[in-house]
């Protein structure tokens, strides 16, 4: 049972990732606009659960890939998992840095100028569908730090671009 929990999906659909996304703006200007402190720890569980589990124990990830998508009219499409769990990686960084910054030391401004980072990524993706986590992947990958096998459809990918 612990290796399914604590598996994230390979492939990812696209489309689910893009709703998440526009949930983690929607939770993060939200939090910044009406100074909801405890969205910083609900944004922060998010990513964790997201990183750790995919979509299974998140609850933005289970309504997003549960409700909303089969409830639209896009078409299904299907990236690798692997820079998407890697960018959920570096969500959990900013929105953990932001819940300590806030709660560790009352540094609320600070919190939410991380916050605000983590929102503009978030946007990127949700609504251009620009993913900076997946293209820290992909250099990361370029340059040999992460191996290919970690992701041997990326790595085919990335051969067939120009350098």
């Amino acid at each position: 049972m612990a290796d399914s929990l604590f598996s994230f999906p390979d492939p990812v659909n696209e489309v689910s990732a893009r709703l998440v996304a526009g949930g983690v703006v929607l939770m993060g200007v939200t939090a910044i606009a009406f100074d909801l402190q405890w969205l910083l720890l609900v944004i922060a569980y998010g990513f964790i659960a997201r990183v750790l589990t995919g979509p299974t124990l998140s609850p933005l990830g289970q309504f997003v890939t549960r409700v909303l998508t089969p409830a639209l009219p896009f078409e299904k499409k299907e990236v690798p998992g692997p820079p998407k769990r890697f960018a959920q990686g570096i969500g959990v960084t900013f929105s953990v840095t932001a819940a300590v910054l806030a709660f560790g030391f009352g540094l609320t401004t600070a919190a939410y100028v991380v916050l605000g980072g983590l929102v503009f990524a978030a946007s990127l993706e949700a609504f251009l569908g620009l993913c900076l986590g997946c293209k820290a992947f992909a250099l990361l990958m370029k340059v040999g730090v992460i191996p290919a096998e970690v992701c041997e459809r990326c790595s085919n990918i990335w051969a067939d671009q120009p350098a």
